[in-house]
């Protein structure tokens, strides 16, 4: 997932909405297309990005990295623009938060793709708006009817996607990536009550704690990081901290100020047959008739729920 910031943030909440320093490219037009073309083709492929890690890394440790590297840099930004930086109450707070949006939503799906591809992650993955429109609802929000048709269209294209070869054949993996959307769905709401921190601070001290909890998470399961990391490694983690936490996120961030909320998250519905396309054509993924029938059926979803949001 993009980041969870692979996973897809548009729905978190909780991470900065701020100017961001994407290069001013004089025609605005253009800036925009630019900032999509680095959301929808980076957070697509990320996915396929973090099954090539963790072939040889381990999985929660190699998002402690991830994400303690890219919530430092984050800092440092914050810091030197003069953001106020947080208290301990609001780095208190930002561990539950950063717990269950990078364990649980990013790391699962970690952990999932060491079985399953990268396709299949994306797709599932991809549920996470759908989730919010659930919780939302039972926490007292009504949601539209567009909103529940398209709760009801990605319930039907996961079941299928479930039911195909892939899945089927790895249960386990496929419980633990169905749990990575829900964590993070969870954690976006629980973040949206929670007095944190604003600005690139809110983005840096969630990662930071995320990082934390992923190492200590990793620990107790009994990773280790290698004491050598082959080529492959060093370049899929620096990709996704550099590209995937950095580049893409302020993309995303600049998307917000400067475009239509549709156009912001467009990548929701843009992000899964794209990593589904990267698997197929780079990651050597076979991409059975489940998928073939679930992707469009998942993609129609989202897109119902979050053109749905008043």
């Amino acid at each position: 997932m993009p980041s969870l910031l692979a996973v897809p943030p548009a729905a978190a909440g909780p991470l900065p909405v701020e100017t961001s320093p994407v290069p001013a490219l004089g025609d605005r037009r253009l800036a925009l297309f630019a900032a999509l073309a680095a959301v929808y083709v980076i957070w697509g492929s990320t996915y396929l990005v973090m099954r090539i890690a963790v072939e040889t890394l381990p999985p929660l440790l190699m998002g402690a990295v991830r994400f303690s590297i890219a919530g430092a840099i984050l800092l440092v930004i914050a810091a030197a623009r003069g953001a106020a930086w947080p208290t301990a109450r609001q780095w208190l707070l930002a561990l539950p938060v950063g717990a269950l949006l990078f364990v649980g939503g990013n790391g699962l799906g970690a952990i999932a793709e060491t079985e399953v591809s990268s396709g299949a992650a994306a797709l599932v993955c991809a549920t996470m708006p759908l989730w919010m429109a659930v919780f939302a609802a039972i926490a007292g929000e009504r949601p539209t009817a567009r909103e529940w048709l398209g709760v009801a269209v990605g319930i039907a294209g996961v079941a299928v996607l479930v039911s195909g070869a892939e899945l089927s054949a790895a249960p386990a993996a496929a419980a633990v990536l169905a749990g990575a959307p829900v964590a993070w769905a969870l954690g976006s709401l629980l973040a949206r009550r929670l007095p944190l921190a604003t600005g690139l601070m809110a983005a840096a001290s969630q990662q930071l704690a995320g990082g934390v909890a992923l190492a200590a998470v990793g620990l107790v399961r009994g990773e280790r990081l290698p004491t050598t990391w082959t080529f492959d490694a060093m370049w899929s983690v620096a990709y996704l901290i550099v590209l995937g936490s950095l580049v893409a996120f302020t993309a995303y961030s600049w998307l917000l100020r400067n475009a239509r909320p549709a156009v912001a998250t467009s990548y929701s519905f843009v992000n899964p047959p794209l990593a589904v396309l990267l698997g197929a054509l780079l990651g050597a993924e076979q991409v059975g008739a489940a998928t073939l029938i679930a992707t469009p059926l998942v993609i129609a979803a989202v897109a119902l729920v979050v053109s749905g949001k008043r």
